[in-house]
């Protein structure tokens, strides 16, 4: 209830004696880096839960994520350090449980702007990846209706996935030449693009350990939400939890897709998809 103005001036108090603290902090045990759309808010707030899973500092403002690695990077790693726990408190954590307790964060623009992968392992390369990838043209179709609820696309489905390539000229070659730039059509607008994932993929298996990388698919977590916990639980090396709440997350409402448009993705997708699965040697629950 309180004005604007007063949570912005505690924000900014709270950021600035977190940055004063910044040597203090440990950096991100794990990262859930995407896809969009694709369960990753849902993950964070199952995965905090656990007692061993730090939120993000401070836990009142309940963030899932700094966005440090793309728009914020020019503000410097004490800024990103002040997001996360005290080695102090970990230690305090860490006595009462006899484990060590994790800190991380969820961004899934992470996995689909392509600086990020060696941004992280030049700061954190122990860091464990985890992403979590949907039916692309589901995928397409719910970040498309997320734009439309926040109010950033005026365009139709099918007048949007047109526009594409329009909105995306010069932003790739803007992104390379300037390291902080940050390009809200690649964020907002790539409905079709994001869902090609193994270029994606790739990046962070090129990067870090195959032991330290986690693939699944949003479907098993929106099926079986412990289950999937508990997978991911297991690849972070915590001991088991039983996932007390397992609500899901950020789900908007979309009337159905017109059909020939679904199809016209399905297709698009499916050689894509194959990729991917050859990739990672294995399939996902994907029509196409």
């Amino acid at each position: 209830m309180s004005p604007r103005w007063a949570k912005d001036a505690a924000n900014a108090a709270t950021r600035a004696y977190a940055v004063r603290t910044a040597e203090q902090r440990h950096l991100p045990d794990f990262l859930i880096v995407g896809t969009k759309r694709g369960g990753t808010t849902s993950l964070w707030n199952y995965l905090v839960q656990h007692p061993l899973v730090m939120p993000m500092y401070p836990e009142s403002r309940e963030i899932k994520s700094p966005w440090y690695f793309y728009v914020n990077y020019a503000k410097g790693d004490d800024w990103y350090r002040s997001h996360f726990a005290t080695e102090g408190h970990l230690d305090k954590l860490e006595q009462k449980y006899g484990v060590r307790p994790l800190t991380g964060e969820a961004c899934p623009y992470y996995m689909y702007y392509p600086p990020v992968a060696q941004r992280v392992l030049d700061r954190m390369p122990n860091t464990k990846i985890i992403i979590s990838l949907r039916d692309p043209v589901k995928r397409a179709y719910s970040h498309y209706w997320e734009r439309v609820d926040a109010g950033t696309e005026p365009l139709t489905f099918d007048d949007a996935l047109a526009a594409e390539a329009d909105r995306l000229r010069g932003e790739h070659e803007k992104m390379a030449a300037d390291p902080y730039y940050y390009s809200s059509a690649h964020d907002f607008h790539t409905y079709r693009d994001r869902g090609v994932y193994r270029p994606q993929v790739e990046r962070w298996l090129e990067l870090f350990p195959r032991e330290n990388i986690l693939v699944i698919a949003a479907e098993d977590l929106y099926k079986d939400e412990r289950a999937t916990f508990s997978r991911v639980v297991d690849f972070l090396g915590l001991p088991g939890f039983e996932l007390p709440v397992a609500k899901r997350h950020n789900y908007i409402p979309a009337p159905p897709m017109n059909p020939e448009t679904k199809a016209e993705l399905t297709e698009f997708y499916r050689p894509h998809n194959q990729e991917l699965f050859r990739l990672l040697d294995t399939t996902f629950p994907w029509d196409s």
